[in-house]
């Protein structure tokens, strides 16, 4: 915003609290989703078995570095925007849309259904915010649009593990 003795005008690329408030509506559910992509994807790391494991738990290694990643990219555009943004344990435990993973080591055939569908998740929560910001923020859609694209490569990774 700029203010002279004679006008008040604001710039293309201030940000109202309207669009900052939009864009975390939509952001913050991806964030929260995605940190419980990084817990759930290294538990499901460490308990992977079978004739595939080496494969597999590098792929899992790099879907969790990839969330971490993305949840970052999120929450750094709503922090950009002026907002806090809450993504302790406790709230994502509360709020993730997440399923529920397996606590114990099985087959790495399980464990990638399993992971799959926690992308699969994560993409509904994804997508959602690129419709979402569509009418609120085309900067903010770039976000969601970029993380939509990897977790689509990852799920398609680990997808060719189990697709016949």
């Amino acid at each position: 915003m700029t203010t002279s003795a004679s006008s008040t005008t604001t710039s293309s690329t201030s940000t109202t609290p309207e669009l900052a408030a939009g864009a975390a509506q939509f952001l913050t559910p991806v964030v929260i989703d995605l940190e419980a992509l990084v817990v759930n994807g290294k538990q499901a790391h460490w308990h992977v078995r079978g004739s595939s494991f080496i494969g597999v738990h590098e792929l899992l290694d790099q879907v969790v570095d990839h969330a971490q990643e993305f949840a970052d990219l999120a929450a750094e555009r709503v922090i950009a925007l002026g907002l806090p943004l809450d993504a302790r344990v406790s709230t994502v435990a509360e709020k993730t849309t997440l399923p529920a993973l397996s606590d114990r080591f099985q087959n790495w055939e399980t464990t990638v259904a399993e992971v799959v569908a926690q992308l699969d998740a994560a993409l509904v929560t994804v997508r959602d915010a690129v419709a979402g910001l569509d009418e609120v923020d085309l900067s903010s859609q770039d976000v969601a649009i970029e993380i939509e694209r990897g977790l689509t490569k990852d799920r398609w990774l680990l997808q060719a593990h189990i697709a016949a």
